[in-house]
């Protein structure tokens, strides 16, 4: 065990019985009984470990609001989510809404469970460490907490909230998470892609297809509404990547891809995306450019109504979709674009949208980013910073009442969406402590910004 690790021993004890709890809580998106028990333990810590007052508390919103109010001249921002998808048994070591330690091979002592990764694990150990600033009066800020119970679905109740002016106006935003991915060198992500999702429907009708099963032998003459989903996004995005065009960087954005091209290692990311070869050709700043300035639409799923049988023309079929794009495209835009190819496709081919936002991203030599990096390099570690995260987060929607809005934190965690989702334990004492430095240098840095 390093020394860090033992000096945070408690610390960590402390997160792994949070997280244990808090994972028998399936607070997934089809389960809102879930969610409200999970706002209701959240909402009960705020309030008796950390004695913040709840401005929301999350019983009507997917959504919770705590401030730690100390009369400071600083002010932060946290942000955490508690929603996490679904998960089945299938694949796992142990029941992923149980959850336990597990030494896993090539990885070491980890906790494995749904949420281990994204975001329960942060969110225990970020709440634990603000605990132990409590209790030791040591937290060097104001702190506003948002919780976000709708992050995986488009987090729709916390744009509407932002609206209200209720959150308090931060010196930074920060949502901790672990950012060691693969155990390669850590990340800090400067803003993110913005996203829509929804789904799109082909079904039989006056355009053609049964309203109904029919024979597989009636092919020769009766649409199959599958071919014509099929056919609909060949044309929405020609290539395997669902590439939708790709825009120009900006000074700093290229400034940042040409150093993560020199530090980036092609070969151990295939091997954290579980893939064996890169869709596109080029140089590694050419494929980090692609994979930053592009606009993609990704199928999640493609079924049909008779998913079960053979030999029949099914009456509809449907994909999962969802849109990631940069933060200088409008995600609504796009979507309205698709809406009108769908359109000269026929009546019978619908699709919904669901919520989303759109991206945004901060400038590099922010106070906050410079305190982050300095905490980072206290480990002896020179971190990637990306102009973005290609995932999505509501970092836009937070623009009101921050001036930069960071994702990172050191920490080990990996496979999230997926089975065996987990945090190694050294890697979580990493990230508590790294959370407690970041606080500290950016509370100082924020005053001395003040003060000058």
């Amino acid at each position: 065990m390093s020394a860090i690790a033992q000096a945070t021993r408690p610390l960590v004890d402390q997160t792994l019985s949070l997280l244990h709890d808090w994972t028998t809580l399936r607070s997934t998106a089809d389960n809102t009984a879930g969610r409200r028990q999970m706002a209701r333990a959240l909402t009960a810590f705020l309030r008796d470990e950390l004695g913040a007052a709840i401005i929301e508390p999350g019983e009507t919103r997917d959504l919770i609001h705590a401030r730690i109010d100390r009369g400071l001249p600083v002010t932060l921002l946290l942000y955490n989510m508690y929603d996490v998808m679904p998960a089945s048994a299938e694949g796992w070591v142990l029941d992923p809404f149980v959850g336990g330690i597990v030494d896993l091979p090539g990885i070491g002592t980890s906790f494995v469970g749904r949420g281990a990764e994204n975001n329960k694990g942060p969110l225990a150990g970020m709440l634990a460490m603000l605990r132990d600033l409590v209790q030791r009066d040591a937290l060097p800020a104001n702190i506003e907490i948002i919780l976000d119970g709708q992050e995986e679905t488009g987090s729709a109740d916390l744009r509407t909230y932002l609206r209200n002016g209720t959150v308090a106006r931060a010196g930074a935003a920060f949502f901790p998470s672990f950012c060691e991915y693969g155990g390669a060198p850590p990340r800090i992500f400067l803003g993110s892609k913005g996203i829509a999702r929804g789904t799109i429907v082909a079904r039989g009708g006056p355009s053609g297809g049964p309203t109904a099963p029919i024979h597989s032998s009636n092919s020769p003459w009766i649409a199959n509404p599958a071919w014509r989903l099929v056919h609909l996004l060949a044309t929405l995005a020609p290539d395997s990547t669902g590439a939708l065009g790709r825009t120009a960087p900006t000074q700093q954005t290229c400034d940042l891809i040409s150093t993560l091209a020199d530090q980036f290692d092609p070969q151990r990311e295939l091997q954290i995306r579980k893939s064996e070869r890169y869709a596109i050709d080029g140089t590694t700043e050419d494929r980090v450019t692609a994979l930053l300035m592009s606009a993609n639409l990704n199928i999640s799923s493609i079924v049909t109504d008779r998913t079960a049988d053979s030999g029949v023309i099914p009456p509809s079929a449907q994909v999962a979709w969802d849109l990631r794009c940069p933060p200088n495209r409008d995600p609504e835009a796009m979507v309205a674009d698709i809406r009108q190819k769908i359109a000269d496709f026929g009546p019978d081919i619908t699709l919904t949208h669901d919520s989303g936002y759109a991206g945004a991203t901060f400038r590099s030599d922010h106070p906050a980013v410079i305190a982050l990096t300095q905490t980072y390099e206290d480990f002896g570690i020179a971190p990637q910073i990306w102009p973005w995260t290609v995932g999505a987060m509501p970092c836009g929607l937070f623009q009101d009442v921050t001036d930069i809005f960071l994702l990172g934190g050191l920490g080990h965690g990996g496979h999230a969406h997926a089975a065996n989702e987990f945090v190694t334990l050294e890697g979580l004492a990493r990230f508590m402590t790294s959370l407690s430095v970041w606080i500290d240098r950016t509370a100082r840095a924020l005053l001395a910004v003040r003060a000058s």
